[in-house]
């Protein structure tokens, strides 16, 4: 039918159709995002959210980062005053050492610099702090923490109740309780990275480590940094190279595993339709089912270990293998495989030189993407499965003392990740092109 034979009001009517779908299009699609924002906004309880976040304790964990806390402690019931840093064994000094704004006597002078003074008497603890006075605690057994604050309101600062005297400053803390009175200060710097306390190089300049170095006390420097207690650089080591093994086991496994059976869900390869159903919903169950769901059940039927996390890359990658791949030899040019078979070759022959070829460079694009990434996610399986560079990671969070191994942690898998985007970009380069050329000459 015509314009003229349909008639003004016929077109009016679609032209009022058209414009009515155009503006609910417009202003409804807008709509919709807008409410479900809305919901989201309170369902989720953002604004509540916002009233909990503690800009505090986010300054705390940044510089826990970047710097390192010295604990000096006295035992209340004996008076002995020990010196750590981040107050653990490995980092504790000699009895009778301490730094240099620690004074060690009958009565222990720390200083805290500007002003700032905590004095770990006999009896009793004082804390000189500028603009507000003297603080002074006696701990017992008996009556508790008694502490003698400066007239007038007690800032938010200061944390006192029977049995515990917390104060906070920029300074330092101070923490007094009835078995222990403790004070630790911030310094900048990852401390005893290179060699713990006890070690004949620690604070020897970086000179003269060379000049010792070269006098044929190589080995023993390496040796006391490589056996760091503290920072344990020969577990994170072992860590990363279990994390890699991980991510490289899994990822090329799961490629061994997908390509036979990828010709099975081909079209062109596999004419049986219940054949080409099964082997693609089996590719489906395997890959629609997160790593980490796969993590915790092959955990639980094999025990905790990174070989149990490479299978887990393993089981979820084959499905998704299968199905690039599967897609990818649908894409083969047919003629090229007949002229392989046109020169006698065996079926074996004409997929070697007639498919292989072809698909090579798909299968090793998406083998060296998937082994990038599977690095980054072996890093969390292993915190599951309890290997890798994810366990060590984990362990420092869950402790929420030492959060400068926490960035250690972060800093060296983040420095893989950025070694292996390198490795996988330049191994694509030459194989990918390798196999084009091949490819080219077999054609």
């Amino acid at each position: 039918m015509t314009a003229t034979e349909i008639g003004p009001d016929t077109l009016k009517a679609q032209a009022d159709r058209l414009f009515l779908r155009k503006r609910l299009l417009n202003f409804g699609l807008p709509a919709l995002v807008i409410l479900y924002l809305a919901y989201v906004f309170v369902a989720f309880d953002v604004s509540g959210l916002w009233e909990r976040a503690s800009l505090e304790n986010g300054r705390t964990l940044i510089r826990d980062s970047y710097s390192y806390k010295t604990h000096v402690t006295r035992d209340n019931s004996d008076a002995s005053v020990t010196v750590a840093i981040e107050g653990e064994r490995k980092g504790e000094y000699p009895q009778g050492e301490a730094p240099d704004w620690v004074a060690l006597g009958e009565t222990t002078v720390i200083d805290l610099e500007d002003g700032y003074e905590v004095r770990f008497g006999p009896e009793t603890v004082e804390f000189d702090i500028p603009g507000y006075g003297t603080i002074r605690a006696t701990p017992s057994r008996s009556a508790g923490v008694q502490a003698e604050l400066p007239p007038g309101e007690v800032p938010e600062w200061i944390n006192a109740s029977k049995n515990r005297l917390a104060i906070t400053t920029d300074a330092g803390r101070l923490t007094v309780t009835r078995n222990r009175s403790e004070v630790f200060r911030y310094s900048t710097g990852w401390e005893l990275f290179w060699f713990t306390l006890e070690s004949p190089y620690h604070g020897v300049g970086p000179l003269e480590l060379a000049s010792r170095a070269v006098s044929g006390e190589a080995g023993a420097i390496w040796s006391d940094f490589w056996n760091n207690a503290m920072w344990r650089h020969k577990d994170v080591a072992w860590a990363i190279f279990e994390t890699i093994l991980m991510a490289f086991l899994g990822t090329i496994g799961a490629a061994l595993v997908a390509l036979p059976l990828a010709f099975l869900a081909a079209r062109n390869f596999t004419p049986m339709r219940v054949v080409r159903f099964g082997v693609r919903r089996v590719f489906d169950f395997v890959r629609g089912v997160d790593a980490l769901i796969w993590t915790i059940i092959l955990a639980r039927a094999f025990g905790p270990g990174p070989l149990t996390g490479a299978l887990a890359i393993l089981v979820t990658d084959s499905g998704t293998f299968g199905k690039i791949f599967s897609e990818a030899l649908e894409n083969v040019d047919g003629k090229q495989i007949e002229g392989v078979g046109s020169t006698g070759a065996s079926a074996i022959q004409r997929y070697r030189f007639g498919v292989i070829p072809q698909v090579t460079p798909v299968l090793l694009s998406q083998l060296l993407y998937f082994l990038e990434s599977n690095t980054r996610s072996a890093t969390i399986i292993g915190a599951i499965t309890g290997g890798g560079i994810g366990l060590l990671l984990t362990q420092a969070i869950i402790t929420q003392k030492d959060w400068e191994e926490v960035a250690y942690y972060i800093t060296l898998v983040i420095l893989m990740v950025i070694f292996m985007d390198w490795l996988s970009g330049w191994l694509r380069r030459r194989l990918i092109a390798g196999a084009g050329e091949d490819g080219t000459r077999s054609h």
